[in-house]
């Protein structure tokens, strides 16, 4: 490209001591050169684009189960949300914000909305968004941290965590699906994360540091179904509420379970031959489970910008695995 601006410039300089124009053959060439530079950056661009390592995260699926929303990291290192067919083809943009960061996605149960989390007005807050990602509606309004939004069955509630009341450990939180009437819901004075609805409403499945925990919620009791070092974290109910999907490093390596409803009979399920795998989600059907394949063996493990995380979902049935981030 310095060639080519020095010939341009020697070519101006020579048209200026003629006194007029370069001549039209000079004019064609010229343009020649500068349209083949700007298709070569594009494609150089896409090029860098398409082979940028995959970030992506936090599936979820919509209750027909033809769809996934999800985060993927962008080259500036943000997150924005993306929704994908449930084989990996035709996945589009619901947000485009290069300034902040959106993760934590869940379809509404009637599948014309989605909740999730954004950084957007400074801090972590809950937003509702159409499914189309038109029209956005924020939810909470505090300084603390409010994130990772679960839907009741119902549609009439959320739940999520938030250190606002106690950090920097983070409760689990309810409220209405307008954002009216948030109430605390536990006060361990450990960290509570990640919480999911049972099909019925009744229970929410979370963990606390390093092991799964279920709350009935009519009376707040709760009950402890994995136990450290046999961990489990990120649960995920199967539809008909039997079971119970999770992460777990018991084997010196992360990988997915399954369990019954109440702890017993927990089964390896996806153990990848490398990397780990974490954050199982249940598709709507009871056949599959989407989750999140990633470069380090365990969490403690150090995180490189540089290294994928990719989409991925395996057949209970067969154990069958596919890769769904392109």
């Amino acid at each position: 490209m310095a060639d080519t601006r020095q010939q341009r410039r020697a070519s101006d300089r020579a048209a200026a001591k003629r006194g007029g124009r370069p001549p039209w053959s000079q004019i064609a060439a010229f343009a020649g050169v500068a349209v083949g530079a700007v298709l070569l950056g594009w494609a150089i661009y896409h090029w860098a684009w398409a082979s940028r390592a995959v970030r992506d995260g936090a599936p979820s699926w919509s209750p027909s189960g033809e769809q996934i929303v999800y985060y993927s990291e962008q080259s500036n290192g943000k997150a924005d949300l993306f929704v994908m067919a449930a084989d990996g083809t035709r996945a589009r943009n619901l947000t485009n914000t290069p300034d902040a960061d959106e993760g934590g996605p869940a379809f509404s149960p009637d599948g014309r909305r989605i909740a999730y989390d954004t950084d957007r007005d400074g801090n972590f807050e809950i937003y509702l968004m159409d499914a189309d990602g038109m029209g956005r509606t924020r939810l909470t309004n505090h300084p603390g941290r409010d994130v990772s939004a679960s839907w009741s069955p119902d549609g009439k509630t959320i739940v999520f965590m938030s250190d606002r009341d106690s950090r920097p450990e983070f409760d689990l939180y309810s409220m209405n699906a307008d954002g009216s009437g948030v109430e605390r819901l536990t006060r361990s004075g450990a960290t509570n994360w990640f919480p999911k609805f049972s099909p019925d409403g009744s229970r929410l499945a979370y963990h606390v540091w390093n092991d799964v925990h279920v709350m009935y919620l009519p009376t707040r009791e709760t009950t402890q179904l994995t136990h450290d070092p046999l961990n489990g974290m990120y649960p995920s109910w199967s539809p008909d509420g039997s079971k119970i999907a999770f992460m777990s490093w018991r084997n010196n390596r992360t990988e997915i379970f399954t369990m019954n409803a109440d702890g017993t009979d927990q089964r390896l399920l996806v153990t990848p031959s490398t990397g780990g795998a974490i954050d199982p989600h249940w598709s709507p059907d009871g056949t599959k489970i989407a989750y999140v394949q990633v470069p380090e063996d365990r969490p403690t493990d150090a995180q490189e910008a540089s290294q994928y995380r990719a989409i991925y979902v395996v057949e209970i049935e067969t154990g069958r695995i596919t890769r769904l981030s392109r």
